[in-house]
């Protein structure tokens, strides 16, 4: 009977090349992080993003806004506090950040845009910028 194999062309037999085995193969996130989850409706004049970051404070949410691109960061910090006379068996809580970024077709007016935080929904009401009108030049 035929043994058939699969060719791999990222098979290394060397000894010194199994230094290098998985470089190319993608890397594998923290899944302990928080991950920004997010909802992005829009109707005529505005666009509304509802994105899910449980247990963050909401001092600790930055929204940026430039033009079309709209960046949300957030950091968590869980509490390391440890009393007297206890021993700490597993910790799987810890800090870190999480943060989304994306394009929208039109340009965001900031200055009436509004964000609210209330149990772990972060709701950003980004109103449309008004196009500006197209002007025709006279060549002369």
């Amino acid at each position: 009977m035929a043994h058939i194999t699969r060719y791999d062309p990222f098979e290394m037999t060397d000894s010194f090349d199994n230094l290098f085995r998985g470089f190319f193969r993608p890397v594998r996130l923290d899944k302990a992080l928080p991950r920004i989850r997010m909802d992005v409706k829009e109707d005529e004049t505005r666009y509304t993003v509802h994105a899910d970051i449980p247990g963050v404070k909401k001092d600790d949410i930055h929204v940026t806004i430039d033009g079309n691109t709209v960046s949300i960061s957030a950091e968590v910090r869980k509490n390391t506090e440890q009393k007297e006379g206890e021993r700490v068996l597993r910790r799987e809580r810890h800090v870190g950040r999480a943060g989304r970024s994306f394009s929208l077709e039109n340009e965001v007016d900031e200055a009436n845009a509004s964000a609210r935080y209330e149990d772990g929904v972060l709701e950003l009401v980004l109103p449309k910028k008004a196009a500006a009108a197209s002007r025709r030049l006279a060549v002369q």
